[in-house]
């Protein structure tokens, strides 16, 4: 492949929540693995070289890790601020190139925290590059340690003893078993290195002075005020304690360890805090001081300075410029951020990038278990949360507002992980398809930021409202209230015409109506229906069986009593606990926002409360589908198709002829119809009497993308006269010697379009949709990002609107859907094995009882750079120059 080898540094998290920097070895290392050896202990030394090894030979050892990265070499080290603390190498390739023999040696004083199986993870990610399949290796029987390891790391190691030695071999395959393994280390590493920032039991705010209204102070009293249950300390300049809380006039003042501090004060004195924090043992900090990324130039090396010294010393860090954190646990009850008001006590943790949206979701009846406002994500970003509440007990549903991506590969894992456990809701901000290019391929123009992110959301089942309203509504139904079993929907109400609204919003929602035996439904009870009439049909319906949601509307009016409905119907919803219940009130004295002990939510209108339903219906829906495996596809010359890669990126790549892009596809399975390229209109009259009529002339020229719209194809020709007049202008559509493709021209009943584009952060993404003239026109589509799973193909083509056209639809006969899935799948597998496929387009995909066949194809092909592996564990980069994908 022609992928860029070169890997930046990164930061990842140990078992115990720490911070190590994982990177390549350079020439420069060798004092620092020097001294790496020079401190170890004999035993640790014998585990690793089987004896007491020499300096002679440790100096060998340190001039082999030293060496240029190869094929036969490569070398990784981690560090801990200033300290090289280990280091993991495998070479010698084995005769087949594909295994490579792998060593790990990690510091005495570190062992135990994760840190070998961190360096493994990252040095069979970079070996994977060199093509090597398998690193095997050879470890004493006494070296428990390592054995755990290389057991830990991937469920397909193997073990063996051999004269006394312990024989070990790790795949080093990019597969899902592998993935799990890894997120279960992810989030328990996580969940250490966040416990000081959302579960402290020691606080300092930086900057708390004695002016009412200042951040500082306000912030200060917000957390003594809510009765933190631990330590709490103010810095300021006079070293005076505001409102009587213990302050100093230094972080360094502060008593040993102080887990978190909140920090207030101007943006050039924050790095300067943190550094006195770090002395005393701070292991987290919320920053909300304002004056970095957001702040110009500046601002962003600040930014990524402070983060740098942050990753130096272990310490985690919201923000900077963010609003604060809650947590609403009764052991810890934190609110270190300065929100004019704090939740009520749930089960809904919340992430916003946006202070202003933090503030509008923490005003609503929601019940908040924790609260993290991200600011500029400087750090801890949504990939970290999402890893961290998990397996948090006091949270049952997570709602996301992200402005932008910084992995968008490891959230979609992550958050579908999270979304089979518990309900995730993302409101996304900046719908515009602006991205689109002219130039682009269908494939590509329908694979814009949104449609990417609506496809990554999809997949991951992540719940997506239209708007911070719909948000606040879906949060209410899914947190600590049961999942419908499927999508009929009761409606008893008093009101008749906002029974007509329900059931218009229904159809909206994808949910149904339908009649209940012995009952109609919806049902009006008029507007003098007793409390105990209400609750006798509700439970009726409720008992039913037929119905897998209620929705009860309640109208207050002079002739009955609003409160003793809802009472009556309140005993109804708890005697049905697994029933979600959704209610709508209007009129009363009083206002309702629950009803009964469990809480079912009460919207303020039919239309809302139905739409909060169809949310719950679907995630629910998409809880109860299987994940899918990976799919065993035979037929595959990866090799052949690497080779037509590299041969056509080392000619300088971009959109291929046709010749080139069949000899890949074909390497893949993937048919696409002959053509014979020509450069004469006697070549291509002699080309169409050997194909047979009607036949079909396109342009040749592969930078000709929509050919129908420059006059660059000619359907239908039936004779040598039309072949012979047609051919100077659809020639004259692409460039000069450029030439025609003649094709005989094939019909099918279903004309589709399929195709591959990538992105270098999201990945690969496969489409699907209606094509020929109807795919720009009607926008029928459907995209899944890779790697796609064996159900996915059917997922894609059961999704389209025009659907029923690939089964049957009135009387004609169904196509050959386990073909087109076929051809899903191995597009899916080529865009998983190859990023250099930029942009390929199948347009038309002819589909019939036969089969399927691309008729047209057009790829281009793009040299790669590094790209964010999903599959390693590391923290958000520092870098200011990285851009994020907007959300």
């Amino acid at each position: 492949m022609t992928a860029d080898l070169a890997l930046d540094a990164v930061d990842a998290l140990t078992a115990d929540g720490g911070i190590v920097t994982i990177r390549p070895v350079q020439p420069g290392d060798r004092d620092g693995l020097t001294r790496l050896y020079d401190k170890a202990s004999e035993e640790s030394l014998r585990l690793r070289f089987f004896a007491a090894p020499s300096s002679a030979s440790l100096a060998a050892e340190v001039d082999r890790l030293c060496a240029p990265e190869s094929d036969g070499h490569v070398a990784m080290l981690a560090a801990e601020g200033d300290a090289l603390v280990g280091v993991a190498s495998c070479g010698s390739p084995h005769r087949d190139g594909r295994r490579a023999e792998f060593a790990v040696f990690v510091a005495d004083a570190q062992c135990g925290r994760g840190i070998g199986t961190l360096l493994l993870e990252h040095l069979a990610a970079r070996a994977r590059r060199h093509g090597i399949e398998e690193l095997v290796g050879e470890v004493l029987p006494g070296n428990t340690a390592m054995l755990r390891v290389t057991r830990d790391l991937s469920p397909d190691s193997w073990s063996r003893l051999d004269a006394g030695i312990v024989d070990v071999g790790l795949a080093v395959r990019d597969e899902e078993t592998v993935g799990q393994a890894v997120d279960a280390r992810d989030r328990a590493a996580e969940r250490a290195s966040l416990r000081a920032v959302l579960s402290p039991t020691s606080v300092a705010v930086v900057g708390a002075g004695h002016r009412p209204g200042g951040v500082g102070y306000e912030t200060l009293r917000a957390i003594r005020e809510y009765g933190f249950t631990g330590s709490l300390y103010a810095v300021n300049h006079s070293g005076a304690a505001p409102e009587g809380i213990p302050a100093c006039r230094s972080v360094r003042d502060l008593p040993a360890p102080t887990d978190l501090l909140v920090i207030a004060v101007p943006a050039d004195q924050v790095a300067g805090v943190l550094a006195d924090g770090a002395k005393i043992g701070v292991r987290g900090a919320v920053v909300l001081s304002a004056g970095f990324s957001e702040d110009g130039p500046d601002g962003r090396q600040r930014q990524h300075d402070l983060i740098r010294l942050a990753r130096g010393h272990g310490i985690r860090l919201i923000g900077p410029n963010c609003l604060g954190v809650i947590n609403t646990d009764p052991s810890i009850r934190l609110d270190a951020g300065f929100a004019p008001h704090v939740p009520a006590t749930g089960s809904l943790a919340v992430a916003a990038q946006s202070g202003a949206v933090g503030i509008a979701l923490l005003e609503q009846d929601l019940g908040i278990s924790t609260f993290v406002s991200l600011g500029n994500k400087a750090d801890v970003s949504g990939n970290d949360l999402i890893a961290y509440w998990y397996d948090d007990p006091a949270t049952r549903a997570v709602a996301l507002y992200l402005e932008s991506f910084g992995n968008p590969r490891k959230f979609a894992r992550t958050v579908r992980a999270l979304g089979r456990r518990k309900p995730v809701l993302a409101l996304k901000s900046g719908r515009s398809d602006a991205g689109r290019r002219a130039g682009a391929s269908h494939t590509a123009a329908a694979a814009a930021p949104t449609a990417t992110v609506d496809a990554l959301f999809a997949q991951a089942g992540v719940i997506r409202p239209d708007n911070l309203g719909d948000l606040i509504d879906a949060a209410r139904m899914l947190t600590d209230q049961p999942l419908p079993a499927g999508p009929r929907l009761a409606v008893v109400s008093n009101a008749g015409g906002l029974n007509v609204l329900a059931a218009d919003a229904a159809e909206v929602a994808s949910l149904t109506v339908p009649p209940l035996t012995g009952h109609g439904n919806p049902i009006d009870l008029g507007a003098g229906a007793t409390p105990a009439a209400f609750a006798a049909v509700a439970t009726a319906f409720a008992d039913s069986g037929e119905a897998d949601m209620l929705l009860l509307i309640v109208i207050g009016t002079r002739a009955n009593d609003p409160a003793e409905i809802i009472a009556a119907l309140g005993k109804v919803v708890d005697q049905h606990a697994d029933l979600p219940v959704a209610a709508v009130v209007i009129g009363g004295e009083e206002a309702v926002t629950r009803i009964g002990m469990r809480g079912a939510p009460v919207y303020e209108s039919p239309e809302r409360a139905v739409r909060a339903l169809g949310h719950a219906a679907r995630y629910a829906d998409w809880r109860r589908q299987p994940l899918g495996r990976r799919p065993d596809i035979t037929g595959i010359d990866a090799a052949s198709a690497g080779a037509a890669v590299d041969r056509a990126l080392a000619g300088g790549g971009g959109w291929q002829p046709y010749k080139e892009t069949a000899e890949i596809l074909g390497a893949y399975g993937i048919n696409v119809l002959p053509a014979a390229t020509v450069t004469s209109r006697v070549a291509a009259v002699t080309t169409a009497n050997r194909l047979g009529y009607p036949v079909v002339l396109k342009s040749a020229d592969p930078a000709v993308v929509h050919k129908s719209d420059t006059g660059g194809v000619r359907l239908g020709l039936t004779s040598p006269e039309e072949v012979h007049d047609a051919f100077d202008a659809v020639a004259a559509a692409g460039r000069a010697g450029a030439g025609v493709l003649v094709q005989r021209q094939v019909s099918a009943p279903v004309e589709l379009v399929a195709g591959v584009v990538h992105d270098p952060l999201f990945g690969s993404v496969v489409l699907l949709g209606l094509g020929g003239v109807h795919t720009d026109l009607l926008g029928d589509r459907a995209l899944q990002l890779v790697p796609m799973t064996d159900l996915d193909a059917g997922r894609m083509w059961r999704s389209l609107r025009a659907a029923p056209l690939l089964t049957g639809y009135r009387g004609s006969a169904p196509i050959d859907t386990a073909a087109l899935e076929n051809l899903l799948l191995r597009l899916g597998r080529l865009a998983e094995d190859f990023a250099e496929v930029a942009e390929l387009d199948l347009n038309p995909v002819l589909a019939g009882p036969d089969g399927v066949v691309a008729v047209d194809a057009k790829l281009r092909l793009a040299p790669t750079g590094a790209e964010p592996d999903p599959m390693l564990r590391a923290l958000r980069p520092a870098d200011p120059s990285r851009e994020e994908t907007p959300s």
